[in-house]
């Protein structure tokens, strides 16, 4: 239990109406949530506003409101703090609630439009194997230690992240690698946490059903290393043009990575094949199991920010040997039959390009790539049709199918993809609505030596159909269809 005047310290407050020396015992933004002596955040949301439920928090026992606007009738025994900005409130309370545990471990967060989840989840295995003991909060799922809990958010809300480093700090966790997603920046919920490092990987085509505008989107990935202290340091990709942009205002310590660039650490590709990646980095050698110029530029990602937090080259480039890529990023499927099967969450235009490059400069002249692949609904129209596009010229043929189509009518997001793909490209592309019918179809295609790639979903375990999650793994799937047609 806390007194609410200690967690209110710099809260940006405008208005005080009662006593805050009220106890509190928890926060929450949600009114469904709140029990007796709970501070209620009234958020404004993109489709519900926490004023409306200002209330409904009070009939459950909510002793404090805070908000952007008063009530016009308030409540005696209730406590009324009026803020410039809720969301951002609401970070800093949780922060103060929990006493700040981001302060007491390293929290290193990463951003980028793609190689986020792949790039924490390596330096979570990584920092595991060099003896810490970690936290990792990712897309795929939030990690303590050897326990492992189901993600539902790339990054959660702020009082559920504070909740989470305070359980790491409680069991002695040293490193938290966490994804920062353009959506939590805008909307606040990093608010009140302190950094001790940030990394951009890069910036591409998505998410503009959100933001509105690429300026936008650059923006939001902006503000996270704006807002980095001075005892940070931000590490950025130079391989992408608009990495210095993020460095512009930052006070952290700069530092940067690339593959094809000058700076300040840099790794060569000497081999790339599908039994792995063989790297120079800053004159090192490294034989890496993972594929592609991609993850080479993740693996300097994760070398780099490891020097930089004070670990020992020749111990880092030890264990990077040993790391296996995470679940559904660029995922191997191998079939008895010869065959090539490959997973991957690649669901964005720049993400699905690089990984058909990857393929295509390791497969041989007489192998073909034969894509599945689809784009989700509810999102971002403008990518489908470059996305179908990519697809067909980098395939030798293609299957459009469902992703998670959610609320939209999957013929509707076919058309909208196949809308793009070339008269002279045509001929190769099919539809098939039915995702694992389109797997089936895809792997009916291949002969020996062929590789079949799955595009967009990769380590989901669900199809989101009209409101429901049915459940639905391509990696399974694969294995199944492949055993079954080519064994």
């Amino acid at each position: 239990m806390k007194l609410l005047k200690d967690i209110l310290y710099k809260v940006r407050i405008e208005q005080v109406v009662g006593s805050t020396n009220t106890a509190i015992e928890q926060i929450a933004f949600d009114s469904r949530k709140v029990v007796p002596f709970t501070a209620f955040v009234a958020t404004r949301g993109t489709q519900v506003d926490g004023h409306d439920y200002i209330d409904k928090a009070i009939e459950a026992g909510a002793s404090a409101i805070v908000c952007e606007e008063m009530p016009a009738e308030r409540k005696e025994g209730v406590t009324y703090v009026r803020v410039q900005d809720a969301a951002e409130a609401l970070g800093v309370l949780a922060a103060n609630y929990h006493d700040h545990p981001s302060r007491k471990l390293k929290l290193i967060g990463i951003t980028g439009t793609n190689g986020k989840t792949s790039t924490a989840t390596l330096l979570f295995r990584l920092f595991r194997s060099l003896g810490y003991k970690c936290g990792l909060i990712s897309t795929v799922e939030i990690r303590i230690g050897q326990r492992t809990i189901p993600s539902t958010h790339t990054t959660p809300d702020a009082v559920r992240l504070n909740e989470l480093l305070a359980e790491m700090v409680s069991e002695r966790v040293t490193h938290c690698f966490m994804e920062v997603s353009s959506h939590s920046v805008v909307q606040q919920r990093i608010s009140g946490l302190e950094f001790a490092a940030g990394v951009f990987m890069n910036i591409t085509h998505d998410h503009l059903d959100y933001h509105g505008t690429f300026a936008e989107y650059i923006k939001a990935k902006k503000r996270f290393f704006d807002l980095l202290p001075s005892t940070a340091f931000a590490l950025v990709n130079a391989d992408d043009p608009n990495s210095a942009v993020m460095l512009q205002n930052t006070k952290a310590t700069k530092r940067s990575f690339a593959v094809r660039s000058m700076a300040d650490h840099r790794a060569r590709i000497v081999e790339n094949q599908l039994t792995g990646l063989q790297l120079n980095i800053d004159g090192h050698d490294l034989y890496a199991r993972l594929i592609g110029e991609f993850n080479a530029s993740n693996l300097l990602a994760v070398y780099t920010t490891a020097i930089l937090l004070g670990e020992a080259p020749l111990n880092v480039l030890t264990a990077l040997s040993d790391l296996e890529p995470p679940r559904g990023r660029f995922q191997v499927v191998r079939s008895t039959g010869g065959i090539l099967g490959i997973v991957d969450y690649a669901h964005t235009p720049d993400a699905l390009k690089n990984v058909l490059a990857t393929i295509n400069e390791v497969c041989g002249a007489n192998e073909q790539v034969i894509t599945v692949v689809g784009c989700g609904g509810d999102r971002d129209k403008s990518k489908r049709p470059v996305m179908a596009r990519i697809a067909a010229e980098l395939s030798g043929h293609v299957v459009l199918t469902s992703d998670n189509p959610r609320s939209e009518d999957p013929a509707v997001i076919l058309g909208e993809m196949r809308a793009g793909v070339s008269a002279g490209d045509q001929h190769r592309v099919w539809v098939n609505a039915d995702r694992k019918e389109a797997i089936r179809q895809a792997v009916g295609m291949a002969k020996p030596g062929d590789v079949v790639l799955l595009a967009g979903k990769g380590h989901e375990t669900y199809q989101e159909i009209k409101g429901v999650k049915h459940p639905f793994d391509d990696v399974a799937i694969l294995k199944e269809t492949l055993e079954l047609l080519h064994k």
